[in-house]
């Protein structure tokens, strides 16, 4: 009877052992699911996060619009300063994506480039506010273009529109 018990409960222990864990073909299986998951989802990804800096872009080139309008409000002429200390907003002028030139004050109008510091995988941003006059009264307008990826801005004084290559950014 001794002998009977131990040859099943070895047999228990042998069984017990195969039952746990996963087989070789199931691990290889499961990696193959998981590389063609990630093989679509990382492109979307790595899209989603230039869409993140391009947004920064919009945001600084916005902003310095702004500022030129309230800037032109105050002195009767646009800002001519690369640093952008005069508009008061305390924006940088470079970022780890983009650097920022304020350039073209004068009294027709200002410009604003966004050029990409990173590889070409980033968009370039141009605003332009310019004065529009319509019979005695004047006021300002102002547009934000987008250029090609990896493309530097080239906004024009005074442009009430997107120069060539370059196209209007909408919300």
């Amino acid at each position: 009877m001794k002998t009977e018990f131990k040859a099943k409960f070895l047999q228990h222990i042998n069984k017990r052992r195969q039952d746990q864990g996963f087989t070789l073909i199931e691990l290889l299986v499961v990696i193959i699911i998981i590389g063609i998951l990630s093989a679509i989802a990382l492109p979307s990804f790595l899209s989603q996060a230039n869409k993140a800096k391009q947004s920064e872009a919009k945001q600084y080139v916005a902003s310095m619009n702004k500022g030129q309008q309230a800037y032109y409000a105050e002195n009767t002429q646009f800002a001519n300063d690369p640093s952008g200390t005069a508009l008061g907003l305390g924006i940088k002028t470079a970022t780890n994506n983009y650097t920022y030139v304020i350039s073209g004050g004068s009294a027709a109008g200002g410009i604003v480039n966004a050029n990409p510091t990173a590889g070409g995988a980033l968009r370039s941003y141009g605003g332009s506010v310019a004065l529009v006059s319509a019979g005695e009264a004047s006021t300002t307008t102002s547009i934000i273009c987008e250029g090609a990826t990896g493309t530097a801005g080239a906004m024009a004084i005074g442009n009430t529109g997107c120069p060539s290559g370059m196209n209007p950014v909408t919300k």
